[in-house]
């Protein structure tokens, strides 16, 4: 079983429910378990910021499947949770990006892992912090990244 961590986001319509959908989703893949997942957070968009903020959540899975086949899954459960790609960093109402799968590092046109923006992205690492908090990107700590990303535009919410 390889450890894998995701983040998932959402700014379109029922946002929980969506992460919601796509947590149970990812849980029923074969020969994948999901062992832990983040509070949800609420941020502004990234990139394109014209546009409602975001909903966050970031999980582990233990999986038997190969990189690009979990791709395909996870692209798969875009696809039946109405995610539509209209433009980049556009809104949607599910993105599901892997961030690492294992120990590995991965460039293919369709899969760069670990994820390229991942540790400029505070929407990804507070979630991340919460359930690996003594994971390494790179060879540094979370927290070494997170000291250099404002915080203040990740809001926990209250469960």
């Amino acid at each position: 079983m390889i450890s894998v961590y995701l983040s998932l986001g959402s700014n379109i319509g029922d946002k929980k429910a969506y992460l919601e959908a796509a947590l149970e989703r990812l849980n029923q893949l074969p020969q994948t378990t999901v062992t832990a997942v983040s509070s949800f957070y609420e941020t502004a968009a990234w990139g394109k910021t014209d546009q409602d903020d975001f909903l966050n959540v970031c999980c582990q899975l233990e999986t038997e499947l190969d990189a690009q086949l979990l791709l395909t899954e996870c692209q798969e459960i875009e696809k039946d949770l109405h995610r539509v790609r209209h433009e980049h960093w556009g809104p949607r109402t599910i993105d599901i990006d892997i961030l690492l799968y294992g120990s590995e590092h991965i460039a293919t046109e369709t899969l760069k892992v670990p994820h390229p923006y991942m540790t400029e992205r505070a929407f990804v690492l507070v979630p991340l912090f919460e359930i690996a908090p003594s994971l390494e990107i790179y060879g540094k700590s979370i927290t070494s990244y997170l000291k250099t990303l404002n915080l203040e535009e990740v809001r926990k919410l209250q469960s």
